[in-house]
């Protein structure tokens, strides 16, 4: 199960989980035609399911179907979320903070919730939950979209200890700036449009010195996150909970 599954990360994991021989379940708000054509094209079984993260109810109910569709969820890669806006804390929009947290925490703990449930029932199972660099070193100019995947960081550790009893591993990754694409594109402009002493404003330069704050001076690409999934979910890392992955290009 992966949800923001019509999303740039999501769909990259999907394509890999079907390669890898994984019937795939997508979840998101958006339309994942053009996604699950995609995940189809691997010989995978892939299903779609629009869900609202934010409503509980939705969630259960797209738990339930996904769960009489396929039998059961072996892992979950509990990913949707938003950027939501940049602009300096004394200034960021109320309503968009309210938003971003909605969405990026509490809509992944309505999914963490409904889905560690079935798996405490049938004794196993493996979550991945989507943090950020973000979340290990605070973000300029992004209060919510920070405080949210900090908090997404310790859900993860405190989930790792609730479910260990019940043989269910809980990790989460933490990209850092990866790009060619929108949200690279995304980033650099808000980050130009702001107007604070840490980035230009010509959004030229702001590009350079975001890539010249990565140690191996270049963005990640979004096809290098998939394998970091793939081998937490594997039985590779079975001695592996609670931990927090970093994909920074550096330490």
């Amino acid at each position: 199960m992966i949800t923001g599954g019509a999303g740039d990360i999501g769909l990259a994991t999907a394509i890999r989980f079907g390669k890898e021989g994984a019937s795939v379940a997508l979840v998101d708000v958006k339309d994942m035609a053009n996604a699950a054509e995609q995940v189809a094209a691997t010989g995978a079984l892939v299903r779609t399911y629009r869900c609202d993260v934010t409503d509980y109810g939705d969630v259960e109910r797209t738990v339930e179907k996904i769960v009489a569709d396929f039998g059961k969820i072996d892992l979950l890669f509990n990913n949707a979320g938003i950027q939501g806006e940049f602009k300096q804390l004394h200034q960021y929009p109320v309503d968009d903070f309210a938003k971003v947290i909605q969405v990026n925490l509490i809509g992944a703990f309505h999914v963490l919730r409904s889905v560690s449930a079935r798996m405490v029932e049938q004794k196993g199972g493996v979550i991945v939950n989507t943090a950020s660099m973000a979340g290990v070193d605070g973000p300029v100019n992004m209060a919510a979209y920070g405080a949210s995947k900090f908090a997404m960081v310790g859900l993860t550790q405190t989930a790792a200890k609730d479910l260990a009893p019940f043989g269910i591993r809980v990790n989460s990754i933490s990209p850092g700036f990866m790009g060619p694409g929108f949200m690279w594109d995304r980033q650099v402009d808000l980050q130009a449009a702001v107007g604070s002493q840490y980035y230009d404003t010509d959004r030229n330069i702001v590009e350079k010195q975001m890539i010249g704050s990565v140690p191996l001076r270049r963005y990640g690409n979004i096809e290098e996150i998939p394998g970091t999934v793939i081998y937490l979910m594997s039985d590779d890392s079975s001695y592996v909970t609670g931990v927090n992955v970093k994909l920074s290009g550096g330490i």
